[in-house]
């Protein structure tokens, strides 16, 4: 047969977008090559390929050994989690408390070193309120002073009666007299300060003791044996020889 004779080839398509044997969604026509059986879409997977995908996802079978181990592993990875957030939340409060006790350390101590400079002049305020010059001006200007005082806690103490401290006072006089019964501060000479329990500086005092309180007591002196009486005689004197 010639090339003249040769009949066109005849192209069929299927518009039809459901697979009227299977009910599938086709690919639209003129995508598929003449004389293909009308099938589902090539998008959707085969028989067999779904198959296969059954088998991936199975995967290998899993024993009550493995997940035990699993179990295992996990409870431990567990308590491990659980003793480093408990040593880090420790030592976090640690730190906490250090820092806290620092800044409150630093905050007394600034404290303490500006009322310390304050007390000459609460050394001049005391003395002028003694001679009667405390009035005016003076007087607002010795309360606002003082006020400073009190806001940072600082108290005066020292007062002629109290019975002497050595923490408290320092004692720079000293007498005797019998109408007292224990060392007491009769004359304070310059009042002392403290915050809180923490003495900022002592009071300075003149102190005053009972009148027998230097001299021993007979019965310290028999129970010691230093001195010994014979006869008549005086006691602690030696007997003559011969």
């Amino acid at each position: 047969m010639s090339q003249g004779d040769e009949q066109p080839r005849v192209v069929i398509r299927d518009k039809r977008r459901i697979d009227p044997v299977s009910g599938a969604v086709r690919a639209p026509a003129g995508e598929q090559p003449a004389g293909a059986p009308p099938g589902p879409s090539t998008a959707d997977p085969s028989p067999g390929e779904q198959m296969s995908e059954n088998e991936t996802v199975t995967g290998p079978e899993v024993t009550p050994d493995a997940v035990a181990a699993d179990g295992d592993d996990v409870v431990r990875q567990l308590a491990e989690r659980t003793e480093d957030l408990q040593r880090v939340t420790a030592e976090y409060a640690n730190y906490r408390r250090r820092v806290d006790r620092d800044r409150t350390l630093v905050v007394d101590q600034a404290a303490e070193r500006f009322a310390a400079q304050l007390f000459p002049v609460v050394d001049d305020i005391e003395r002028a309120r003694d001679h009667g010059d405390l009035t005016g001006a003076f007087k607002v200007v010795a309360d606002r002073v003082l006020g400073v005082l009190d806001g940072l806690g600082v108290e005066a103490f020292g007062v002629a009666g109290d019975p002497f401290d050595p923490a408290l006072h320092e004692a720079v006089l000293h007498d005797t007299s019998d109408t007292v019964e224990v060392p007491t501060a009769t004359t304070v000479l310059r009042q002392g300060f403290r915050r809180g329990e923490r003495v900022l500086r002592t009071a300075m005092v003149a102190v005053t003791e009972p009148a027998g309180g230097a001299a021993p007591e007979p019965a310290a002196q028999h129970a010691t044996g230093a001195e010994t009486t014979t006869g008549g005689g005086v006691p602690g004197e030696t007997p003559a020889a011969g």
